[in-house]
């Protein structure tokens, strides 16, 4: 049996939609709420991922900064040693 939406179902038996039509139209209904629970799931992962991605680069930006500052300390003290020559 396929998924349903029973009160979708009930409202359209009870406007006078046959039983058969209510139960095919709560069975099309359920199968798109069930499509977009997946899709609105998929969605939540890729901007998870996508933040993830972003603090990911973000450290590295901040390493790289760093590096940066190390390799200018090491050419002062090398501009230091060849002054003192």
């Amino acid at each position: 049996m396929a998924l349903q939406l029973g009160a979708l179902r009930d409202a359209l038996v009870e406007a006078g939609v046959s039983e058969a039509n209510a139960k095919a139209a709560s069975e099309e209904v359920a199968g798109y709420e069930n499509r977009l629970t997946r899709l609105t799931t998929m969605v939540q992962a890729m901007i998870a991922i996508g933040m993830l991605l972003l603090a990911s680069q973000g450290t590295i930006w901040l390493e790289l900064g760093k590096l940066s500052s190390k390799i200018d300390q090491i050419g002062i003290k090398i501009d230091q040693i060849g002054a003192r020559r």
